[in-house]
């Protein structure tokens, strides 16, 4: 019996000791990964001395790896991100902050044509990094975020996946959270709306009057929404806008009209719908968002627009139909099988398109000529 409690306390003991031991440990890898990113903080800031610039790469400061960790560098413009890491602990600075913060770079610094979106609580959603325009190829296969060029589209849901998570570290298919906190944003915004006021008029819903009868390229000017279109519903632009401005500032194009747009969403099981759907037997229809009588079935919480009901500046949003730009869905109550998400609406997408569009009528494998894609970081 003496013995076992020996053993007992010997045991407790090592134990105690290795998780002192690796407390430690854990506390000097931290320690030393914030000092090399203090280093290379003062060596970014003597190349900008130099240079009237931030380096675009590491070896132009001579910035070195070091305690075998990985330091990388991410510049936009006036700003910069520097991430270091062990490969169980990350930390990075900015030009801004040179305190170092928990985590990576993805979504501090966007990458070249894409743009900062706010996070919204409501939807677990951080800050986060999206393509400005709609996804373009550029002639190799790869997903670019230009003004030039017209949307990738003819792809499948599958096939977009995976293309975007190629297109940058960290990069993805926009997620139903991240479109919806998007949508949020942007309906938030009074100068999106057509009456100066969020919920007076509408918003604007871009390039949706199928003149011309395909997609677009866009331009570097924010304020040319109107590029490429000739003629508008109700007038040239009344409500055929291209580019939605964000609380940030930033501008997005193409959010809703010129091509609809893949989320990672998929539903299995009834679609939402409406009990005269069932009248009509196994077919997709046009759904008003704010009709009380929709049953919503698989649908999630996070893809109704309900659920932003809760986002300043857009508390009416449960009162808010097509006729305010929003959108509609397209459902078939009478489905099952696996359909993948699109949301935004084409070129012809008239008074169905807007930021809240949802359509559910392709699988994941369907290749659609009028659907397209963009990625998120």
């Amino acid at each position: 019996m003496e013995l076992l409690i020996v053993i007992v306390v010997i045991v407790i003991l090592a134990a105690i000791t290795v998780v002192a031991y690796n407390g430690v440990s854990a506390n000097a890898h931290a320690a030393a990964l914030k000092a090399d990113l203090a280093q290379a903080v003062n060596k970014l800031g003597v190349y900008r001395v130099d240079n009237g610039a931030w380096p675009t790469s590491l070896d132009a400061a001579g910035v070195k790896m070091a305690n075998g960790e990985n330091i990388d560098l991410a510049v936009s413009g006036d700003t910069y991100c520097l991430a270091a890491t062990d490969g169980t602990r990350n930390f990075h600075v900015t030009d801004s902050n040179n305190v170092p913060q928990t985590g990576s770079c993805d979504g501090v610094v966007c990458p070249a044509g894409y743009i900062q979106v706010p996070g919204n609580p409501t939807l677990g959603t951080n800050n986060f990094c999206v393509m400005k325009y709609e996804a373009k190829n550029d002639g190799s296969g790869n997903a670019v975020s230009t003004a030039t060029g017209t949307p990738w589209t003819n792809i499948s849901q599958t096939s977009a996946i995976s293309t975007a998570a190629a297109a940058c570290s960290g990069c993805h298919l926009i997620t139903e959270p991240e479109w919806m906190t998007i949508a949020a944003n942007v309906l938030s915004v009074p100068s999106n709306w057509s009456g100066g006021a969020v919920g007076s008029g509408f918003i604007y819903q871009g390039h949706i009057n199928n003149n011309p009868a395909s997609a677009l390229a866009a331009s570097t000017d924010d304020t040319d929404g109107l590029n490429g279109m000739t003629g508008g519903i109700g007038g040239a632009g009344a409500n055929n806008r291209r580019t939605l401005t964000l609380t940030n500032g930033e501008a997005i194009w193409d959010f809703s009209g010129n091509a609809y747009e893949w989320t990672q969403g998929v539903i299995t099981g009834a679609q939402p719908g409406l009990a005269s759907d069932n009248v009509n037997g196994n077919i997709y229809s046009l759904k008003q968002w704010n009709n009380g009588s929709m049953n919503w079935n698989s649908l999630s919480a996070s893809s109704q627009p309900s659920v932003l009901a809760s986002t300043p500046g857009v508390s009416a949003i449960n009162s808010w139909s097509s006729t305010n730009g929003i959108g509609q869905l397209n459902s078939n109550q009478n489905q099952s099988a696996a359909d993948a998400f699109f949301r935004g609406g084409g070129w012809g997408g008239s008074g169905a398109a807007g930021v809240l569009t949802l359509y559910l009528s392709d699988t994941p494998s369907y290749p659609d000529v009028a659907v397209g894609f963009r990625v998120a970081q």
